[in-house]
């Protein structure tokens, strides 16, 4: 765990001080139990003495109760301390994550080939000026009703938006995937007990009058949608996506991805979430990597799939996998869609369990995005468009589009 937090960049006093804590927790314990049991066994005296004697236990009794008191007291505050350096700890980094920063990341595999517009003979365009042409992105009016970093769709853009849940469903489902509509909003719990009020929680919006949280992902719904229940082994996997609004502060992106759709406050999207035995969590990982590369290849996208780097994987994830689009008007890759393997952290802190036979013990949990829906309308616009201004329309994506092969410009 010391490693861990290192390779994380995180505190490694917490572990020292959890150690210390434990160790309280349980001694307090003990003690508690041995003044509890002391107080039990001169509890049976009293009633079988008499005078000088009587008195003199009934005095002991006494000093006994407080002494349980106050034990109770200090088992109490050690399980509490405990528990809140627990909460701050991140999970265990699997051995193969490459360990560093943001950049230290590890390219695995490159699938498709970016244009060269260069040798089409025009230059393109960005999304958002793509998007303006067709009718389909207002951000004016969007910063005019809500602030910067909101926006509408409309026209084609908000057909295009419901072509690429639609899509993403169907791909879901035919995968064995249970379809779920999330609550927006969620309790403390879900959101401590998926690891988003750690390092995440300067992105997330609070509603004190409620003390309820807006999600900034449907992983937090869907991880506590068996909260304090136990599954039974044989009926896992257990493979949900929701659907969902989500919303984010985006803090500590001033200045970053200001222009168009790209990083926003509010977005739609569809998130897969598994619930499998730990012994599994690895094989599904690869699996859900497979359906996310299975996404972006229908809707015919250049992108690179990446392991992230030790410090840049959240709290919660022991290994996380990125697949980035090519988005030409920045030359680079961007994220599109992510996948972690959370092993048990999750699980534990939302105490959801498995039973096998009489064994009941923690299991496993992942997620994986697989469409975040205003990021994968940039890329799509971007490497999809023509000179004229004009989209063409994936072929996987037509059917959803009402046949629709091209998207083409709005008279003005």
């Amino acid at each position: 765990m010391r490693a861990s937090q290192r390779a994380r960049g995180e505190d490694v006093g917490i572990v020292d001080a959890l150690l210390t804590a434990d160790e309280r927790r349980r001694s307090s314990s003990v003690r508690f139990d041995e003044l509890r049991a002391e107080q039990k066994a001169l509890g049976k005296l009293i009633p079988k003495a008499s005078g000088d004697e009587k008195a003199e236990l009934l005095k002991k009794a006494g000093e006994l109760s407080a002494a349980v008191k106050a034990a109770d007291a200090e088992q109490d505050a050690a399980a509490e301390e405990t528990q809140q350096l627990l909460l701050q700890l991140g999970n265990l980094v699997h051995p193969a994550v490459p360990v560093g920063g943001e950049d230290d990341f590890t390219v695995l595999e490159t699938i498709g080939t970016p244009r060269d517009f260069d040798a089409e003979g025009f230059a393109p365009k960005d999304h958002l000026e793509l998007g303006e042409l067709l009718g389909a992105i207002d951000t004016e009016r969007g910063a005019k009703v809500s602030g910067s970093r909101f926006y509408y769709l409309t026209g084609i853009g908000a057909l295009l938006e419901f072509a690429l849940v639609n899509a993403a469903m169907a791909q879901a489902t035919a995968a064995g995937f249970t379809p779920v509509l999330t609550p927006a909003l969620v309790k403390p719990k879900a959101m401590e007990g998926t690891g988003f009020l750690g390092q995440a929680a300067e992105d997330v919006y609070h509603l004190d009058k409620d003390d309820l949280y807006l999600v900034g992902t449907s992983e937090v719904p869907l991880a506590a949608y068996h909260m304090d229940e136990i599954l039974e082994a044989d009926q896992l996997p257990r493979r949900y996506a929701g659907f969902s609004s989500c919303f984010r502060r985006e803090a500590g992106s001033y200045g970053k991805d200001t222009r168009g759709i790209f990083r926003v406050h509010q977005f739609d999207k569809v998130e897969m979430y598994v619930y499998t035995t730990p012994e599994d969590a690895e094989a599904e990982h690869q699996r859900l990597l497979d359906w996310e590369k299975q996404w972006l290849t229908s809707l015919e996208l250049p992108f690179r799939v990446v392991d992230l780097a030790s410090g840049d994987l959240g709290s919660s994830a022991t290994r996380k996998f990125d697949c980035e689009a090519w988005i030409p008007t920045q030359g680079k890759y961007r994220e599109l869609t992510s996948t972690s393997n959370t092993t048990e952290f999750q699980s534990r802190r939302l105490s959801i369990r498995m039973r096998e036979g009489k064994k009941v013990r923690p299991l496993a949990t992942l997620n994986g995005t697989l469409c975040a829906v205003t990021r994968t309308i940039v890329a799509i616009l971007e490497n999809h468009q023509q000179a004229d201004g004009s989209v063409r329309v994936p072929e996987a994506l037509r059917p959803f589009l009402g046949g629709r092969e091209v998207l083409e410009p709005v008279a003005r």
